[in-house]
């Protein structure tokens, strides 16, 4: 399969756009065109233990979870181990993708997979992400009345005069006396010229409304999932639930002031990987995800709220081998798809 090709599906699989803003996502190494792959290797981290692992198994794309180039690079020498990496993947043609948050926001991604472990609940994004394009044109709506109607054509034929600017009229009746309400879609630049327009008449200018336009919000993607259970379950029940679908011997546990390993959990609010930034201020029962800062487990605890944590890629890991089922299904079993049997998670409890 050529590579840009694939790199479309994997797109239309779960759009870049979901990302955060500060993410480093998309394809980061690429082998001079044209690059067809036959393999994509999946792993978490993609450490040099890993990337000897997808050139013995022949990888012509490797889909890292977590970004291996995040920060810029100002060489690319032997002396560190991320610019090592970046070339044995040129040397032997080897690309790297990395989806991160996008995967992380995405309605099929890691924290939907995350919250499979918590038994039968209804769950939403903490913070759903936004639409990346507006529902119409411009960033801004302009608002106002005229009441002559022989003023009517003169001002909708200057407005049509500043590009960015769009333009649609409707009747309507305020205090018993009938006017036209010119409605404007412009841009940031155009919203200027606009108001200088209209600042040149007052009678416009003070009935003027200026409302700026929101993305729309995306239904079931975001970050962050905040989940509620069909039936409240003792946080001892919860904790053999997560262990078991993170196939792990030990998590670490913060209670809850008053909180006792029985009781109830209702609400859990789940974030994969470092999830303070997105917890932060959600009333749940239970704090689900891979590290925190001491302080913040502090913050949560004293309000009531425990607090699992089972360190970081422990929480995404395990979402790979969903992740290599629906590509397969997604591309149509195309390309041979496999899965790193040495990437793991840098901590271990001993």
């Amino acid at each position: 399969m050529d590579l840009k090709a694939l790199l479309s599906s994997l797109n239309d699989f779960a759009s870049l756009s979901f990302a955060e803003s500060w993410d480093n996502v998309g394809l980061l190494v690429e082998p001079s065109p044209p690059h067809t792959v036959n393999t994509l290797f999946l792993t978490n981290d993609l450490t040099e233990e890993v990337m000897k692992e997808a050139l013995q198994k022949k990888a012509d794309l490797i889909l890292s979870y977590h970004p291996p180039v995040f920060r810029p690079m100002k060489r690319i020498t032997w002396k560190t181990w991320k610019e090592r990496l970046v070339i044995r993947a040129l040397e032997n043609r080897v690309g790297i993708y990395s989806p991160h948050t996008a995967y992380d926001a995405a309605p099929q991604g890691v924290n939907s997979w995350l919250a499979k472990g918590l038994g039968v609940c209804t769950s939403i994004p903490i913070h759903p992400s936004k639409a990346p394009d507006y529902p119409t044109e411009g960033t801004h709506r302009v608002e106002f009345s005229v009441t002559h109607t022989q003023d009517l054509d003169k001002v909708i034929s200057a407005l049509k005069e500043i590009a960015g600017v769009s333009v649609t009229s409707f009747s309507a009746r305020t205090d018993d006396e009938e006017q036209t309400r010119l409605s404007l879609n412009c841009t940031q630049q155009a919203l200027m010229q606009v108001v200088a327009f209209l600042s040149q008449n007052r009678q416009f200018y003070q009935r003027t409304e200026i409302l700026s336009l929101e993305k729309p919000l995306l239904l079931h993607t975001g970050m962050g999932r905040l989940c509620t259970l069909d039936e409240s379950v003792s946080l001892a029940t919860m904790i053999e639930r997560i262990k078991s679908h993170l196939k792990l011997s030990h998590v670490r546990l913060a209670l809850g002031i008053g909180k006792t390993l029985e009781s109830p959990v209702k609400v859990v609010a789940l974030c994969a990987g470092s999830g303070s930034s997105v917890l932060q201020g959600t009333d749940a029962d239970l704090y689900l995800t891979g590290e925190m800062s001491h302080h913040d487990v502090l913050d949560a605890a004293s309000q009531g709220i425990s607090v699992i944590l089972c360190e970081h890629s422990n929480t995404e890991r395990g979402f790979l081998s969903d992740l290599r089922d629906m590509l397969g299904a997604h591309l149509e079993n195309k390309i041979n798809i496999i899965l790193s049997e040495t990437d793991r998670d840098p901590l271990h409890v001993i």
